[in-house]
């Protein structure tokens, strides 16, 4: 009988992570209950491979639908999903993926123990987690704004632990003018009745058509072009009567990737919707939505590369290749231990960054929020990125079955392209990276910090003092790379603050190419951050 090769099969993605087991080992504070914690997780991760993830592929397998009108010739819009991508919403509900962030069950630590779920519902949810990140986004700007209708009509549907009464929100900004750059938005607010206002316009580029309600940017008539004439509004997507609420759908998006998320072009024609905030505040009132969105963009990209080197740890240990096992050659184990380093130092600073999130929610300290304000694009830009090279690196060792459809890889591969995309791109957020450093006092916070608490290594003091002198001297088109030598100079200075934990690790760090000390382990991941660090303060400067 011909040779067939055995594809594995995917474990819980809670128990077979090791940066989680070792995180949750050494990180989370006893005042939480961990024994209770790590069992919903466990159970949270079956659930995932026995059930989310045959539904997901299902989902990708079979993409939503627009029917414009019916058999007898009336225009009814309706966007067709698969009873798969359904499911997605039931289980997001079931496990309190919205609701664990606004009933705060863990106090300050309820957003960390949320986007520990979200971690490991991403890669098998078919990109349900982009609904969920506007509506976490939506909910969060309707707390702030304490508007009392939306308070009593609209949130308790976000938070919901029932399935048939959950809601989910999209965020309508793109218009063919501009996705990033919304200053040209074309679309009108015409006055109704006291604070709600009738829409007209198009919007470009609408995921999550299918959600309830909406959050949409638009220029009252009569208010002054640019940013400061826009004003937000909150849309009810639906009539009661479950129709469209004056609003046309002209085409759903053929997409490279994230196939099983309806993404439509729509036409509001008079579209109701609810002023929030004061007119003109716009960009300062959808601010909350566009923070949340960018940490859910970066909690995502760590799924995915998680999932990505899942495959490829099971995939390295059965496939065979010149007499053994591809994960006992050299070069194979040197290309994914360096991959397992990378998650590892970014999913620790972003892990990091997710508790002082919850602990900003709770307690407004000004340090923290000056810290978010400068870590949320970094973060989001740096990981966007590197789930690219991690998945496609994946994607090469996985060899031609890696480029076949058949398995899962290039759909992983597809989906990721969307991190680096999706609520800002790279250039966008550097420059936002450099607003938040220089007019919004980031920069000066870093400063006084590395004064408190000094390096541990010549490398980074001499990095630091590099940028110290030269930050204010950048010229444009080197925001970019400072804004990756930045990165890895926060990774690594994370890491060297961090030793003590992998000491503390009780067990070692097995991976299918290798086995580390905790001693010998925390070497491997500093060294590759040092070579990255290295690698970007050359290419800043010219000579790489």
């Amino acid at each position: 009988m011909s040779f067939i090769q055995e594809f594995p099969k995917l474990s819980n993605p809670y128990s077979s992570d090791l940066w989680l087991q070792w995180f949750y080992q050494t990180q989370l504070l006893p005042q939480l209950d961990k024994k209770n914690l790590a069992e919903d997780f466990y159970l949270m991760g079956e659930e995932i491979v026995t059930l989310l993830e045959p539904q997901a592929e299902m989902a990708e397998k079979y993409p939503p639908v627009h029917i414009p009108y019916s058999a007898w010739g009336e225009r009814i819009d309706l966007i067709e999903t698969h009873s798969a991508w359904d499911l997605m919403k039931h289980y997001a509900c079931q496990w309190g993926l919205i609701r664990d962030g606004y009933h705060r069950p863990y106090g300050e630590y309820s957003r960390l123990i949320q986007m520990i779920k979200l971690y490991l519902y991403h890669p098998s949810s078919a990109l349900f987690s982009c609904p969920l990140a506007m509506t976490d986004g939506c909910a969060r700007v309707i707390e702030l704004s304490q508007n009392p209708y939306l308070l009593k009509e609209v949130m308790p549907h976000f938070i919901t632990n029932d399935p048939l009464e959950f809601w989910t929100s999209g965020q309508w900004m793109t218009e063919k003018t501009g996705g990033s750059d919304v200053s040209n938005t074309e679309t009108i607010a015409r006055p109704h009745q006291e604070s709600w206002y009738q829409l007209f316009g198009m919007k470009w580029f609408t995921s999550a058509t299918t959600s309830e309600v909406a959050l949409a940017l638009a220029r009252i008539e009569g208010a002054p072009p640019g940013n400061k004439g826009l004003s937000l509004f909150f849309i009810p997507v639906q009539t009661p009567e479950g129709k469209l609420n004056h609003i046309r759908i002209e085409r759903l998006k053929n997409k490279f990737g994230t196939r099983a998320l309806p993404t439509a072009e729509l036409t509001l024609e008079g579209t109701p919707a609810l002023l929030l905030g004061e007119p003109g505040s716009g960009i300062k009132s959808i601010a909350p939505l566009l923070n949340i969105t960018r940490i859910y963009n970066t909690v995502c990209s760590l799924g995915y590369m998680a999932r990505a080197l899942h495959w490829m740890d099971l995939y390295s240990s059965v496939r065979k290749a010149f007499g053994k096992p591809i994960s006992e050659h050299p070069l194979h184990q040197k290309t994914f231990l360096n991959l397992h380093a990378l998650k590892w130092g970014l999913n620790q600073i972003t892990f990091d960054t997710l508790l002082m999130w919850g602990r900003s929610e709770i307690h407004r300290r000004t340090e923290d929020l000056v810290q978010l304000r400068f870590l949320t694009p970094l973060l989001k830009l740096y990981t966007g990125k590197k789930v690219v090279e991690v998945a496609t690196e994946v994607m090469e060792g996985f060899g031609g079955q890696g480029y076949i459809e058949d398995t899962p890889i290039p759909r992983l591969v597809a989906n990721s392209h969307v991190m680096p995309i999706w609520e800002g791109t790279t250039n966008v957020l550097s420059l936002d990276l450099h607003r938040a450093l220089t007019k919004e006092e980031g920069f000066q916070l870093w400063l006084e910090r590395l004064k408190q608490n000094p390096p541990k290594s010549p490398l980074l003091q001499d990095i630091a003092s590099w940028i110290e002198k030269s930050f204010s001297h950048l010229c444009p088109d080197q925001l970019k790379d400072f804004a990756f030598l930045f990165m890895d100079w926060l990774v690594l200075n994370n890491l060297y603050n961090k030793e003590q934990y992998f000491l503390e690790f009780q067990g070692t760090f097995t991976f299918p190419y290798q086995s580390f000390s905790p001693q010998k382990f925390y070497q491997w991941v500093t060294g590759f951050w040092k070579e990255q660090l290295t690698i970007s303060f050359l290419r800043l400067k010219g000579h790489y």
